[in-house]
């Protein structure tokens, strides 16, 4: 039996191609499973509302913004396989979010996307890392609505800045601010010196000046003398 060694060769490349694009998928997949369970689903009455970060992952200090979606729910059809879709536009005015971060608590309108009907923007920049509670307020249509929703975690932005934060940090500050005093007291020693210096010249040219003086005294006097 003779064996085509350049088949053999192709199919191994083949499947080991194959191989590669499966873990290369697999990979993936997780990725876009974390993206759909990053948002939060609930309900009030006949209507379905969905909250999540704007941009992801989110980090404190950078600004940012909560996505709330709003739709009708599906009949005969359990809360988890519900779809956003068939927005319930024009609630900009009706329906308000307040955020909250343990005791702090802040209110934010709420923006209408022009392009999606139904999903609308609450902007904001946290400034902390931590877990943040969001409030629904107001009317959809005739129903009140009154939810607590919970967005994922803010995470530290310290964890993907590189390099490091050239920040002043609250010891290089005193450090830096005792160095500067040293130099100061440093540089009021020099002065004191070289006044105590400036002073000693001054009283040595006035010797050597009252000295000059003297002599020329003495000489004019000599001088009288001598034509006497």
């Amino acid at each position: 039996m003779i064996i085509d060694r350049t088949f053999l060769k192709h199919r191994f490349s083949f499947s080991t191609l194959n191989f590669k694009n499966s873990v290369i998928l697999l990979l993936l997949i997780p990725g876009f499973f974390g993206y759909a369970f990053a948002h939060t689903i609930d309900s009030v009455g006949e209507y379905r509302l969905e909250i999540g970060w704007m941009n992801e992952p989110v980090v404190s200090k950078e600004t940012n913004g909560i996505e709330l979606f709003v739709s009708k729910l599906e009949p005969d059809l359990e809360l988890k396989y519900q779809k956003f879709k068939d927005g319930v536009s024009g609630l900009e005015k009706s329906l308000k979010m307040e955020l909250l971060y343990k005791e702090e608590k802040i209110i934010l309108h709420l923006s209408p996307d022009h392009n999606i009907p139904g999903k609308y923007y609450a902007f904001v920049t946290p400034t902390v890392s931590g877990f943040y509670q969001a409030n629904i307020l107001g009317n959809i249509d005739v129903t009140p609505i009154s939810l607590s929703m919970h967005p994922p975690k803010v995470d530290d932005r310290s964890y993907i800045e590189f390099p490091k934060p050239s920040d002043l940090t609250l010891t290089q500050l005193i450090d830096g601010h005792t160095t500067l005093v040293g130099e100061i007291n440093d540089l009021k020693n020099s002065v004191f010196k070289l006044e105590q210096s400036n002073q000693q010249m001054n009283i040595n040219y006035i010797s050597i000046g009252i000295g000059i003086l003297g002599i020329s005294i003495a000489s004019v006097a000599l001088f009288k003398i001598k034509r006497r």
